[in-house]
């Protein structure tokens, strides 16, 4: 059953504080322990952030033939349906009880650059149905792409880089950036029988922007290879974001930043959450920074292309679309 006795105690950065040098420390400090943290006076008012789980809760509460007109295509956007999606394989005895939808970066289909991997038109719901829906969800894509770029200047300066770094264009300024609803329909988890809200992992790119609804699920293991994993809940907390580290900063970093293991128990109650995922572009080239290495401590990767190694973690974690019936 759902054990969520160990509550995790995460560093919090006040994104508006003038004080930069602190905000430098406590980001680090976050990013060696865990790859954890609360970020607050963030810009995005409890208001707005409301309505987008109002929206987000009414798209799930569509009849699952309406939803699946909108069954995720090869670009990752659309639902994905309960059980879609299989993390921990060695562990789960079926797919995430949880559905989801994905929407990226709009970009219309006669844009060059649409027929990359993950750009391109999203899937959206009729209006009809959902009025106003779309507005207010690339609206939050827009606003969360903010948040995200003041904390990579944050990460940047505590890795003894320029504040700038990650706004290259080959980086955050053209990136992929998905915005993913899930909703957990209040199954009760037992990891004792595989069953999972989502099973362990670690998210695939740099940052990801984690906003939640007041119940608890999230849970991290600090050390992947302790016999038997130790887990803590991260708590919610109001008006603050959850972010966490993904691989590739993990990989850029020299391993210095951790990319954690994590996973979500249910506990009977539904629960929706809204990660937003942000890698640079598909070209850019992750290998070891410069600050992160030296002859004592080599890189410990081989540079691959964010496209490629983005693509291989989405094949392996998704059932094949050719397993669903289209309407």
């Amino acid at each position: 059953m759902a054990d969520y006795k160990n509550v995790s105690k995460l560093n919090s950065i006040d994104l508006s504080s003038p004080h930069i040098p602190t905000s430098v420390s406590l980001l680090k400090q976050a990013c060696i322990d865990s790859g954890f943290f609360y970020v607050t006076n963030h810009g995005i008012s409890e208001e707005f952030l409301d309505e987008v789980f109002a929206e987000s809760k009414k798209f799930f509460e569509l009849p699952l033939e309406e939803k699946m007109k909108l069954l995720r295509n090869e670009k990752h956007r659309g639902y994905t349906p309960v059980l879609d999606e299989l993390l921990d394989p060695a562990n789960q005895l079926h797919g995430d009880h949880k559905e989801g939808f994905y929407i990226g970066i709009e970009l219309p289909e006669d844009d060059p650059e649409a027929q990359r991997t993950f750009y391109g038109p999203n899937l959206w719901p009729d209006s009809d149905i959902l009025p106003g829906w779309r507005q207010t969800m690339e609206k939050y894509h827009q606003q969360a792409l903010e948040v995200v770029k003041k904390i990579a200047r944050l990460i940047a300066l505590s890795l003894d880089l320029d504040a700038d770094f990650f706004e290259k264009p080959e980086m955050l300024g053209k990136p992929i950036a998905v915005l993913r609803l899930l909703h957990y329909g209040g199954q009760v988890s037992d990891p004792s029988k595989g069953i999972y809200g989502a099973g362990a992992h670690s998210d695939y790119g740099l940052i990801t922007l984690l906003a939640t609804d007041s119940v608890s699920g999230l849970q991290i293991c600090k050390d992947k290879d302790a016999e038997p994993r130790v887990w803590e809940s991260v708590e919610p907390l109001k008006g603050a974001f959850v972010v966490n580290l993904g691989d590739m900063l993990e990989r850029w970093s020299n391993c210095i930043f951790r990319s954690t293991l994590h996973r979500v128990l249910g506990n009977g109650q539904e629960r929706y959450s809204i990660p937003y995922f942000v890698e640079p572009s598909h070209d850019c080239v992750v290998e070891c920074l410069p600050t992160c290495h030296s002859k004592q401590n080599p890189p410990k990767f081989p540079p691959i292309k964010c496209e490629t190694y983005l693509l291989q973690r989405y094949q392996d974690t998704h059932a094949d679309l050719s397993t669903y019936n289209k309407p």
